[in-house]
């Protein structure tokens, strides 16, 4: 390939690898909200599910560490649930608390099982994983085919959200407690457990895109690093409409900024870096404000 070629090639790899663990975060939060729920714990439960990653990777190395993660994911899903649906206390009050909380027990506990200095870049990582003859495709090939294997999940589980969502009576039983709870009951829909499950569910998956975050990108743990991304995640399932295929198109949208704001710095310009850190932000920021009033949110979203 030309030069150029190579460079778009890599700038896609990047931009994907970057999406990867908003990909996921959000699809999970796209069935959840789905279900008529607003889980603004999106950022701590994606914390959470990064130090468990450390922890389960340090312990027993970096298959350990995901599967740690998802189940930390779900578990602080599930207490969001009790409170948010068991307890019918509001969402957004529910969700923020989680976060913070997360904030603040992930510190603790990395000091206490790293110390000042941290993992570090000793943490065990998962390598990219290529796929015969199919990562040899042209530009196309080392982004989607020669990736680490939380993309391959993140990739995986859309359509099956999709067919999930949109094929079955569980989707359909979903959709209908999103959009009209009251209806759904009537209906015989049990949409406490509907919510519950729904809510966990995103829970496994925003837990596996903190894991995807230390174990398939960085390398290493930190305090707060997730960043908002999180909350970035939230404003992609609007941006996507609540649908899996814009989702996707939302995530490869921030993720197609954020690798190109490493280009930018790359460059050399004599712009102070900061600018080019707000990029992939402002970028989303500008799309989402464009695209969230023709957006149609599910009727019952943040009700209880």
């Amino acid at each position: 390939m030309t030069d150029s070629l190579v460079l778009l090639s890599g700038f896609l790899a990047a931009a994907v690898r970057v999406a990867t663990p908003l990909l996921l975060a959000a699809t999970g939060e796209t069935v959840t909200e789905r279900a008529g729920v607003m889980n603004l714990g999106l950022e701590g439960i994606m914390l959470g599910g990064a130090l468990a990653a450390t922890l389960g990777a340090t312990a027993a190395g970096p298959w350990a560490g995901l599967a740690v993660a998802v189940l930390v994911g779900m578990l602080l899903a599930a207490l969001f649930a009790a409170v948010a649906i068991g307890a019918r206390a509001d969402q957004i009050i529910a969700g923020t608390a989680l976060t913070l909380g997360a904030v603040g027990l992930t510190g603790t506990i990395y000091r206490q099982a790293y110390g000042i200095g941290g993992a570090g870049l000793a943490l065990p990582t998962l390598a990219p994983l290529p796929i015969p003859g199919l990562s040899q495709i042209p530009l196309l090939g080392p982004a989607l085919f020669d990736q680490p294997m939380p993309t391959y999940l993140a990739l995986l589980a859309l359509p099956l959200v999709w067919w999930v969502l949109f094929r079955t009576r569980t989707g359909l039983a979903l959709r209908a407690t999103g959009e009209g709870a009251a209806m759904a009951r009537a209906a015989g829909v049990r949409t406490g457990l509907v919510r519950t499950v729904a809510t966990v569910v995103g829970g496994g998956f925003a837990g596996l895109a903190g894991a995807s975050l230390v174990l398939a990108q960085v390398g290493t743990f930190a305090e707060r690093m997730t960043a908002g991304r999180g909350y970035v995640a939230i404003a992609i399932v609007v941006l996507g409409r609540w649908h899996p295929l814009g989702v996707a198109v939302a995530s490869l949208l921030f993720g197609a900024a954020t690798a190109l704001q490493y280009v930018f710095q790359s460059l050399g310009l004599d712009v102070p870096y900061q600018l080019f850190l707000m990029l992939p932000y402002g970028l989303t920021l500008l799309a989402l404000a464009g695209a969230v009033g023709r957006a149609r949110a599910p009727a019952d979203l943040g009700k209880a």
